[in-house]
């Protein structure tokens, strides 16, 4: 039996994008022992990936912490790994491959980098989709690839019937108006007008939801919706997996939900603006697409209210 370890820090909607990947690295290695490097919010959640084996927290202290940097690096040793498909391709990633393995090439180390297209650069080669990039890596690699360009994110999912209970969720629609701080150019402004939009279409059909995450409770006054949680707090990545799954429709920013709604199956639609594309992030899918525009202050919740009526 073979040792292979895959690395997959984060963020959450990276963590959606490669299930695909990790399954195909579990279907082409099915007599092997399967390890996962991630992140601590991470971390239990891999734990019920059915296609991991043992997940091994990486605190990503400070690079120079070399204590650290030391106790890590033995631990991954002690593993004899025989294979590493790095899918986070970070520099930090990059410095372990240069202490674990450094004159490895491909045939041990499976990267963006060492499965580069001859001829083309990483900044060339990084402008082509998310899932297009997991493809070619894994392809590369010598693995047969059916799910890495069509990620299945279900096996996240949690029980929330008590909580769903709770807030008499059967219709609703679901709303993820919320952004980290430090990316406002992804958010879109006009979520209570167009809360007053579908109510007056729709009447009572579909309950109106949001679901803050952590650092958004307070904010989530702001909205004129119904806001969910798991008693005073939010709700972890597996309960927000079932409450999007089994939503009618989802509209959010370009941010982690989105990209967990994508590739739970779900009917939605994510607005986006100039800060990239739809097609680079590998987003759309058969039931959730995107509306790009140059300025999301100039979207109005009529045109998003249209895609609704169009999708839902």
């Amino acid at each position: 039996m073979s040792n292979i370890l895959i690395i997959k820090h984060g963020s959450l909607g990276d963590i959606a994008q490669a299930c695909g990947a990790i399954q195909d690295i579990f279907e082409n290695h099915k007599n092997s022992q399967i390890y996962l490097l991630t992140t601590k919010p991470y971390f239990e959640l891999f734990k019920k990936n059915p296609f991991i084996q043992e997940v091994i927290l990486d605190k990503r202290l400070s690079r120079y912490n070399l204590i650290y940097l030391f106790i890590l690096m033995r631990k991954i040793k002690k593993l004899n790994i025989d294979k590493v498909y790095d899918l986070q391709n970070s520099s930090r990633t990059k410095l372990y491959k240069t202490i674990l393995f450094p004159k490895s090439n491909l045939d041990k180390w499976s990267s963006s980098e060492t499965t580069l297209p001859k001829g083309e650069s990483k900044e060339e080669f990084d402008k082509k989709s998310v899932l297009e990039r997991f493809d070619y890596q894994l392809k590369t690699s010598g693995l047969s690839t059916k799910n890495t360009k069509l990620p299945n994110f279900d096996w996240s999912c949690s029980d929330i019937d008590e909580i769903k209970n709770k807030y008499d969720l059967n219709k609703y629609i679901l709303l993820f108006p919320f952004c980290s701080p430090h990316l406002t150019s992804k958010k879109w402004p006009y979520y209570n007008e167009l809360i007053n939009l579908i109510k007056s279409k729709f009447r009572d059909e579909y309950n109106i939801v949001i679901a803050p995450g952590p650092s958004e409770i307070t904010d989530a006054k702001n909205i004129n919706a119904t806001c969910v949680l798991n008693g005073d707090k939010a709700l972890d990545i597996s309960q927000l997996s079932r409450l999007i799954k089994d939503s009618s429709f989802v509209i959010a920013n370009d941010t982690g939900p989105a990209h967990m709604a994508a590739h739970l199956g779900a009917k939605g639609l994510t607005l986006f603006g100039s800060h990239t594309t739809a097609y680079k992030v590998s987003i759309e899918r058969e039931n959730f697409k995107a509306i790009q525009v140059q300025d999301l202050n100039k979207l109005t919740p009529e045109k998003v209210l249209e895609r609704i009526i169009e999708k839902i």
